[in-house]
């Protein structure tokens, strides 16, 4: 499963030709080319994660272009934070918005209900348009908010983990392969 995770990464990871190539970026290229955020180091990666979800949920377009020029203040590394945007796609941004309404109404102490008598009650008193707006907005860019930051600190986390337990098992077989030797 990982060498197929890693293959697909390694077949869509943005490369620094890649953003050479775009014409509007130019002018800061020079600071996105940088080498020490193309660099895969203990710091780097897991920040470049955290941003990547946090541009990813919250950013609808040019998730790529955004997240790689964030990673300059943040001094994240630009593929791990261009590849992890991906996190929303056709197929969970549904989920994630809908879990976002949720949190937000939530969070703002709106009446959940039942799904089937608030449909019949919006179409009739107040409309779709104002509902969405009144209701469906606020909830939506409040929940948003709070997924992505949540999302970015547990992103965070894992990708630091993750980068430790990875490292720790490089140690053990080098140890092991120098008793082997020696």
């Amino acid at each position: 499963m990982f060498d197929r995770m890693r293959a697909w990464s390694e077949r869509n990871m943005p490369t620094r030709e890649t953003f050479e190539k775009i014409g509007w970026l130019r002018p800061i290229a020079h600071r996105i080319l940088l080498p020490e955020l193309w660099r895969f180091h203990r710091r780097s990666v897991p920040r470049g994660v955290a941003l990547g979800v946090l541009v990813g949920v919250l950013i609808p377009v040019a998730q790529t272009v955004f997240a790689a020029i964030f990673a300059l203040p943040s001094r994240a590394n630009v593929p791990v934070a261009a590849l992890t945007t991906f996190i929303t796609n056709p197929f969970t941004t549904p989920a994630i918005w809908a879990f976002s309404i949720w949190i937000g109404r939530k969070l703002l102490g709106h009446d959940l209900g039942d799904p089937a008598a608030l449909a019949g009650h919006v179409s009739q008193s107040i409309g779709w348009t104002e509902w969405i707006v009144r209701d469906v907005g606020p909830a939506l860019a409040l929940g948003l908010v709070v997924v992505s930051v949540v999302g970015a600190a547990l992103g965070y986390v894992i990708a630091s983990v993750m980068w430790r337990m990875w490292i720790a098992r490089k140690w053990r077989q080098r140890r092991n392969e120098r008793i082997i030797r020696g």
